[in-house]
């Protein structure tokens, strides 16, 4: 492989995205200070096409991975939201966000831009009616440290202190979450397009349906999020697979993982899931054909053209500032990371630890962290991303009621 070749084009990729990455951050960041799940469920309640509908348009623009989701999805489902909404949103938010759609449009061009929100619209709508439809509305209990999750000291928060929280939340919580997989999707990208010879594909290209299918075997069990996915499906375009291969990519890997199907079937049941598995591939499937033997062709090829190996690159100064930013970012919330891990363990002075199962990012980290803490009697947890534990480090608490809120939050509590 050569080595010149693959930073030249790692950079490529890089600073053709990260303006929009950056971007995309901040208006994720904007949508986490200024809208709260409370006013989400309020709109997500009762049966029928509304509520699901009113799901995929409020999680189309969220930037939550599809474990991360989860959580979110599980408080919205016991604030009143239906069912059915609350598989439409676990649908629609992981396959988009506005940080995935920018970068949509800055590597693959505009109509794969607007045709993948449509199809997380689609997805959604599809797969929530077919829910309210076949499954039986199963409530989950209450939870209250959820209910009492937004204070009145919280909802009174000036305009600027909710800006800080929204630039915080947005360029290192955000850059945090998806920072691991966004650099692991370009690496990959970077090796597909220098090490990957064209010949590879040639013969399963001539059958994009097949290829399509066995696309989806690939992408399912993948863990990979909505942003980290399209600059490996830009390396399989330009190695020649069909726009309609790469885009099954783009909706099936980030929505669906054995880590995220198992919590969804522990919460929602296994008919709800099958459900959840089969609308993301069937949407998946049906718009890969539309875009290869339906829409016109010239729409989803001139942008990749662009980043051809044998194309010269060149790199702008807003965009190599951009990227040089990103970087800073990435650097920045790893070696925080690090930090806060041997701060952690250097403070540990009791050992009260607790085995939690489904934790993929740095959100349910968080989301399991919260809803520990916000339990009385306790003062201080640390929970382990890479090992799966929590440990009490001070405070009395007994086990069982630790399982409820662990379990409440979205998660399976192994004691």
């Amino acid at each position: 492989m050569n080595i010149s070749h693959f930073f030249l084009s790692l950079l490529a990729i890089v600073n053709e995205m990260s303006p929009y990455i950056l971007l995309g951050f901040f208006i994720a960041g904007i949508l986490h200070a200024f809208v709260k799940p409370e006013m989400m469920a309020h709109h997500l309640s009762g049966k029928g096409f509304k509520p699901v509908i009113k799901a995929a348009l409020l999680g189309i623009p969220l930037p939550l991975c599809s474990c991360g989701v989860l959580p979110t999805a599980v408080s919205l489902k016991r604030q009143g939201a239906s069912q059915g909404a609350t598989t439409s949103f676990l649908i629609a938010t992981p396959q988009t966000g506005v940080d995935s759609i920018a970068a949509t449009y800055s590597l693959l061009g505009l109509p794969f831009a607007i045709v993948r929100p449509i199809a997380a619209l689609v997805g959604s709508v599809f797969g929530g009616m077919a829910v309210n439809t076949f499954c039986k509305d199963n409530p989950l209990e209450d939870n209250p440290t959820h209910c009492k999750s937004t204070t009145k000291a919280e909802n009174n928060e000036s305009f600027f202190r909710k800006l800080a929280i929204a630039i915080k939340y947005g360029f290192v919580d955000m850059v945090g979450s998806v920072g691991k997989w966004l650099v692991i999707g370009l690496i990959i990208a970077a090796i597909i397009t220098v090490a990957v010879p064209d010949e590879l594909f040639l013969g399963i290209s001539q059958y994009p349906i097949l290829a399509m299918l066995v696309m989806v075997l690939i992408a399912v069990p993948m863990y990979i999020c909505a942003t980290g996915s399209i600059p490996i499906a830009l390396s399989l375009i330009c190695k020649g697979l069909t726009p309609g291969v790469g885009f099954v990519l783009l909706m099936a890997g980030p929505a669906a993982n054995f880590a995220s199907v198992m919590i969804l079937n522990k919460n929602l049941g296994k008919r709800t899931t099958m459900i959840y598995v089969m609308s993301v591939i069937v949407t998946a499937i049906f718009f890969g054909v539309l875009i290869d033997y339906i829409l016109p062709t010239q729409w989803f090829i001139p942008n990749i053209k662009a980043f051809s190996p044998s194309c010269h690159v060149s790199f702008g100064w807003f965009q190599s500032i951009c990227s040089a930013i990103l970087l800073a970012l990435l650097i920045y919330t790893f070696i925080k990371a690090r930090k806060a891990e041997k701060l952690d363990k250097f403070n540990i002075t009791m050992t009260k630890e607790y085995q939690i199962e489904g934790m993929a990012c740095s959100h349910c980290q968080a989301t399991v962290k919260k809803a520990i803490e916000a339990l009385p009697g306790v003062n201080n947890v640390i929970v382990d991303l890479n090992n799966g534990k929590a440990t009490i480090v001070d405070g009395e608490v007994s086990s069982d009621t630790i399982a409820a809120a662990v379990t409440q939050a979205g998660f399976t509590f192994k004691g």
